[in-house]
């Protein structure tokens, strides 16, 4: 049977992402309706200041209703750009019910609801696309969901955030301290004027959240993973990282326990070695690592957002969105069969890199050293400056878990001759 009227599309938002969706589809009209098999045709723009000049869209396609838009009952797919928890979730749920399907970039949203979201999908017999939700042009969901699916995924590590890739990357370049390079990152535009989602961890902690989900078929809310962001990362710390042959990351790192039995997620910055991979990751870029028993390690690279990438990754999911309907058929729903426990911070097991301000006395070093013994954590290497009566003493553990790190800390923060613990740091990738 030939269709006889175009699939209708409505879009909702048209901020930095949004206008090159809406671009996109316009200059790559013909392209899209020969790879769908009938036309895509932009139906309705829904945002908060419609008198506002948007170029490239038809003023009569803007409105300012977008529940009326998503709900006139003609509309084949649409595409939530608005970002947050309301009203997109409000609006996705009336898009459901009017029976279209639904591509979102919103990685808040899918983190904190996603199983909601999944199910009213399933209820309505429609789509739930989201590439564009945690690396922006970067083909990684899709591969994790469906090339993957009949592989066994280990570990995911990545870099998700561009914007303290990019500020860790002049901090290491350039000697920088943090607020520095955040005010260079800023300048760019590679910072928003409030950085604290970016810098806190908070937008890579919901981008672990929903590839933890996918990779280990288990469902991972947002309160799941541990979180931590680069505010106290130090130049001195970068300069440690150079020492040991390291640099420093802002990792997501998902895992399943050797065992088998649970998984954990978790976001913090991380020393990782100049060899890895990960280490070689500049600028606003992002990548991710992925760990499965029959493929083996694998990579994924690229621009991690920005408008044009992202909007790639949105017309992808378009394209699926409307093939699908053209066809009857439907793409991948949710996985959660397997209903791992996501276990805490404190079982996680990795190596340490901790900075000590200690008295430069004899019998420090025995004494810090058996605070370590005392807890079960190995120490790797030592490392001791001193002048004027006091000293740093650097130590990297060998594996342990994170419960037994805290509890050597605080004993260390306790000893007379220990005048501060001036950093710790994870170190990952080895």
């Amino acid at each position: 049977m030939v269709r006889t009227r175009p699939l209708k599309v409505a879009l909702l938002g048209c901020g930095v992402v949004g206008s090159q969706v809406a671009r996109l589809m316009t200059t790559h009209a013909d392209d899209l309706a020969a790879r769908v098999g009938a036309p895509v045709e932009l139906a309705g723009v829904a945002v908060r200041r419609p008198s506002k000049a948007r170029g490239g869209v038809a003023p009569h396609l803007v409105t300012s209703d977008a529940a009326g838009l998503v709900g006139r009952g003609d509309i084949d797919v649409v595409v939530e750009l608005i970002g947050g928890i309301e009203p997109a979730r409000s609006l996705i749920d009336a898009a459901f019910e009017a029976g279209a399907s639904v591509v979102t970039a919103n990685k808040a949203l899918l983190a904190q609801d996603g199983p909601a979201l999944h199910a009213a999908a399933e209820k309505h017999a429609a789509d739930l696309y989201f590439e564009a939700a945690v690396a922006g042009a970067i083909p990684l969901l899709r591969p994790l969901r469906e090339s993957l699916a009949g592989d066994k995924v280990n570990r995911v590590l990545g870099i998700v955030n561009g914007t303290t890739n990019f500020i860790l990357d002049r901090m290491e370049s350039s000697g920088a301290g943090y607020g520095e390079a955040l005010e260079e990152a800023t300048a760019l535009g590679y910072a928003e004027a409030d950085p604290t989602a970016d810098v806190e961890g908070f937008d890579a902690a919901a981008k672990a959240a929903i590839l933890a989900g996918i990779a280990f078929h288990t469902r991972v809310r947002l309160d799941d993973v541990h979180r931590e962001g680069i505010t106290e990362v130090t130049a001195a710390d970068i300069a440690s990282a150079r020492k040991m042959g390291c640099t420093v990351k802002l990792l997501a790192i998902c895992e399943r326990a050797e065992d088998g039995r649970s998984v954990t997620a978790r976001v913090h910055p991380a020393m990782i070695p100049l060899a890895h991979p990960l280490a070689s990751v500049r600028e606003a870029y992002n990548a991710v690592f992925v760990e499965a028993d029959a493929a083996g390690q694998l990579m994924f690279y690229g621009p991690g957002a920005g408008g044009a990438p992202t909007a790639s990754a949105v017309l992808g999911d378009l394209v699926a969105a409307c093939r699908n309907k053209l066809s009857g058929g439907r793409g991948p729903g949710e996985s959660a069969y397997a209903r791992l426990p996501v276990s805490p911070m404190g079982e996680v097991v990795t190596r340490y890199h901790i900075s000590l301000d200690v008295v430069d006395k004899p019998g420090v070093l025995a004494q810090c050293a058996t605070v370590f013994a005392d807890h079960g954590v190995s120490i790797d290497t030592v490392r001791q400056t001193g002048k004027d009566g006091e000293a740093q003493l650097v130590v990297v553990t060998h594996r342990a878990p994170d419960a037994a790190l805290s509890g050597t800390v605080e004993a260390l923060r306790r000893l007379d001759t220990v005048h501060g613990v001036a950093s710790i740091m994870r170190v990952e990738g080895e």
